[in-house]
């Protein structure tokens, strides 16, 4: 990076070398882009590296992982995010600098980003529910102007971020920083998984597909776990037990047919106990039948579609659980890296790329093709 000052007869080397200092590069976009066309709006710009509050930490960005609502942001649905902005929720790095009232975090810590900004003193907050306070935003996501992680630099509140423990990388770090956090919410907050329970995962070659498999793992359950075709051994390789292409028209009747041939405690009827879902669109009536009396289904977004059309039969005649779930509390996300340090729970990183080449990156999330497990950028590769 070259830096030239103007207006300096006789520029003193010493105060050039603090400007550049002080300089960081940042992912920068200005305006929203109607057509999915990264390479318009998606620009390096030189900004200030920021200084800490008193209750901040500033870090070094040694890793940053994409997510799906990167791309939201760049279409500013279904929220007008911040201009300019800056994406980025989970940054894994060293911190520089911390401000005057930081009490448990020093420099030099290695820090993960948690994404879930809450108010913290709310009625959810206090209660331990910080994913339901009104006033919450995803840092990164709804955050700004110039508020993320896709940068060399950055800065989050000490509550928001957590010490990496030893054994964990920064790549694995920020690969599962709010997707294992969402993922564990999910399964454990939300749908409370038990031993011996038949658990679908839907789309398991995502990001937070990899971890709903390697989560019900862990807890003793029996893994049906679905994706494209040329991802299912891949699949079995992670830990899932059976993995069924569902982009077939009648994917659901295998899965069927798979949770017949389980045997069950007690005589239970066959059937899926939990499902693990984040597709929605033209699956969801067929994810329904698939449950069993008084089974569970939880979901986290609708990455083929929100307007699903819901056949209630499904629903009243079987007692059927439908929770919503999104994110998780800061506690949730300190056991999840527990687990991670333990060697349990990994991240799958499928790529990585520069800061220069993030349009390259967000259009391989944006695509599909070939992806398996997390993104991430490096914003201070050379």
């Amino acid at each position: 990076m070259i830096i030239i000052v103007y207006g300096l007869k006789d520029p003193d080397k010493s105060y050039i070398s603090k400007i550049y200092k002080e300089i960081m590069r940042a992912l920068v976009y200005e305006e929203y882009t109607i057509d999915d066309d990264f390479s318009k709006i998606l620009k390096i710009k030189n900004l200030p590296k920021p200084e800490p509050r008193s209750n901040e930490v500033v870090f070094k960005v040694i890793s940053a992982a994409l997510n799906y609502d990167d791309i939201w942001g760049m279409r500013g649905k279904p929220l007008a995010i911040p201009l300019p902005h800056i994406s980025g929720t989970d940054a894994a790095g060293e911190v520089v600098a911390v401000g005057s009232d930081v009490k448990n975090i020093k420099v030099g810590d290695r820090v993960v980003s948690h994404g879930n900004m809450s108010c913290r003193v709310c009625k959810s907050c206090t209660a331990g529910r910080e994913f339901n306070c009104k006033k919450r935003t995803i840092w990164g996501f709804e955050t700004g102007p110039l508020w993320g992680g896709y940068c060399q630099f950055t800065h989050l509140p000490e509550v928001n971020v957590l010490k990496i423990p030893e054994g964990v990388s920064y790549d694995q770090a920020a690969a599962a920083s709010m997707t294992l956090l969402t993922s564990w919410h999910m399964l454990v907050g939300r749908a409370k998984i038990q031993p011996g329970q038949l658990v679908l995962i839907m789309g398991g070659s995502s990001g937070i597909g990899t971890f709903g498999i390697q989560i019900a793992k862990l807890f003793g359950c029996t893994v049906i776990a679905t994706a494209s075709p040329e991802k299912l051994d891949k699949l079995l390789s992670l830990g899932a037990d059976f993995a069924v292409d569902h982009r077939k028209e009648d994917w659901h009747k295998e899965v069927r047919a798979i949770a017949k041939k389980i045997p069950k405690p007690n005589g239970d009827v066959p059937g899926v106990d939990v499902i693990f879902e984040h597709i929605g669109g033209s699956h969801w009536n067929k994810e329904l039948t698939l449950l069993n009396y008084g089974g569970t289904i939880v979901t986290t977004g609708a990455t083929t579609g929100y307007d699903a059309k819901t056949d209630l039969r499904h629903i009243f005649f079987k007692g059927i659980n439908i929770l919503g779930s999104t994110q998780g509390t800061r506690a949730e996300l300190e056991e999840c890296f527990y687990w991670m340090s333990k060697g349990k729970i990994k991240s799958i990183i499928d790529s990585v790329y520069s800061l220069d080449d993030a349009v390259n990156a967000h259009n391989k999330m944006l695509n599909g093709k070939g992806l398996f497990g997390k993104i991430l950028i490096k914003p201070n590769s050379d």
